[in-house]
């Protein structure tokens, strides 16, 4: 099995794949940052690291179709300028400590950002220009364990922006930083052929829960659902720091 998984460890994470694929496609959020946290209670987190990027990556592309003509190429531009500077940092510092020290270090900061998304946080004015670099330098250290949306997208709901400007620039931004991040990954060992074979079992598993959740089976408003994800991925991101406490 991928990563050494015993058979448990398995159908936990085909469980996770499947709900946080759902979770995305229904509130659109949340899929990596969910992934990694329950990864954390079976594996190292690192491990999983690459093989959330490529499914991103998969279902943004599958997202990307008339989103074109929405996207604020200047902003993605700006945002792109602080990842490239970022994400080095970031996977410097995380590959330079222990599995349990990781573990509590992604468990804290998807805590910290699950606050921010719960509180509601709000920019007196939209922020355009240079200030969207600084965006995506905090965006590429997190993408270092592979969690790099979720600053972006608190920080794109904290402004006055069109939806549909908000989900273009996001579907814009994300290949491209994750095409940025491969090579990157890739040097600092975290993308193996454990990692082809993780994402190969995953992508149908993926698409799958994607789609069910743009079906918006569920009679629950998207931004009630939204606040559901978050607790879910904080009790998640709690177990993980027991975890690595104990």
């Amino acid at each position: 099995m991928p990563f050494d998984l015993a058979a448990g460890g398995v159908m936990w994470m085909a469980s996770i794949i499947m709900v946080a694929a759902f979770v995305r496609g229904y509130s659109g959020f949340g899929f990596s940052a969910m992934v990694i946290a329950a990864s954390s209670l079976v594996t190292n987190p690192l491990n999983f690291v690459a093989v959330v990027v490529t499914l991103e990556t998969a279902m943004s592309l599958q997202a990307a179709r008339g989103a074109g003509p929405d996207v604020d190429w200047r902003r993605v531009v700006y945002l792109l300028v602080g990842a490239a500077v970022g994400l080095p940092l970031g996977l410097w510092a995380m590959t330079a400590i222990s599995e349990d020290a990781a573990r509590a270090v992604i468990s804290l900061y998807v805590l910290f950002m699950c606050g921010v998304l719960l509180v509601g946080w709000r920019l007196a004015s939209e922020v355009k220009g240079p200030g969207n670099a600084l965006a995506g330098l905090v965006s590429g250290l997190a993408n270092a364990p592979g969690m790099g949306g979720l600053p972006v997208a608190a920080f794109f709901a904290a402004q006055t922006m069109a939806p549909q400007v908000f989900r273009a620039t996001l579907i814009a931004y994300f290949p491209i930083l994750d095409l940025y991040s491969a090579p990157l990954y890739w040097l600092s060992g975290l993308v193996t052929w454990d990692t082809l074979w993780a994402s190969l079992i995953a992508l149908p598993l993926t698409f799958l829960g994607n789609w069910l959740g743009g079906r918006h089976f569920l009679n629950t408003d998207p931004k009630d659902f939204r606040r559901f994800a978050i607790i879910l991925l904080a009790g998640l991101a709690v177990m993980g720091l027991i975890k690595a406490l104990l």
